[in-house]
């Protein structure tokens, strides 16, 4: 209690990030036009060219920093009772789960996986948001699903076709997305047979009404034959 992972002594920087901090304003004032992404891949070009004598003075900087932060992070832990020391452990876990989520996130992002499909409900929200009453999102929002849990089936059906449409949508990007990654070997980012819907056919819903109707008709026989006994 009164303890935050906020506390603990923060990592030094690597000798890289050290020469990155220190460039990037020099940098930006030679490169006011370029985006940061290119002002990033300029900066790391010129540390590659760094003569090795040069780096060395970052790596060395690097080293005391880590001796530094050992001292200090050894202080911050003498000072945590067990009860403490769990928790934190505990708060950290979850602080580097949120981390790995966030960077698989962005990850998909870039290689430019699909959007997945909205439901009836949210294409509903989306057309209606700006026009509806409330003075926050979240008014907006209980205020729409009250609208939305009053509309007949008819007037709901606009909404759930064109969720049934981006479905399909989802579906046909996600197939050549997938072949994609398979090409770049990235088959971790497949989905799994079991993820994917099943397909639909004709001949297989027509199997499964006759099923249907064949399990309904032993029921009822089985109905009648306990009646008669």
């Amino acid at each position: 209690r009164g303890i935050s992972t906020n506390e603990r002594p923060k990592r030094p920087l690597t000798a890289y990030f050290r020469f990155l901090k220190e460039n990037h304003s020099a940098f930006r004032q030679r490169n006011p036009e370029i985006s940061n992404m290119e002002l990033v891949k300029k900066i790391a070009g010129a540390w590659k060219e760094l003569p090795a004598s040069q780096k060395q003075v970052y790596e060395e900087a690097r080293k005391t920093d880590w001796q530094r932060y050992e001292e200090q992070l050894a202080a911050y832990k003498a000072q945590l009772t067990p009860a403490q020391a769990a928790a934190l452990k505990e708060e950290r876990r979850k602080q580097l789960a949120k981390r790995r989520s966030f960077r698989a996130k962005r990850e998909l992002t870039v290689l430019g996986k699909p959007k997945r499909p909205r439901s009836g409900f949210n294409i509903f929200v989306s057309e209606n948001f700006e026009e509806s009453e409330g003075l926050s999102p979240v008014a907006k929002l209980k205020q729409l699903f009250d609208v939305w849990q009053k509309l007949s089936g008819s007037q709901k059906q606009p909404y759930l076709q064109l969720a049934e449409d981006d479905k399909v949508r989802y579906e046909n990007e996600m197939k050549s997305w997938e072949a994609k990654m398979v090409e770049l070997g990235r088959e971790d980012l497949i989905r799994s047979k079991k993820q994917r819907p099943k397909k639909t056919t004709a001949e297989t819903a027509k199997k499964s009404e006759i099923a249907k109707a064949s399990s309904n008709e032993n029921k009822a026989k089985l109905k009648l034959k306990k009646s008669e006994e």
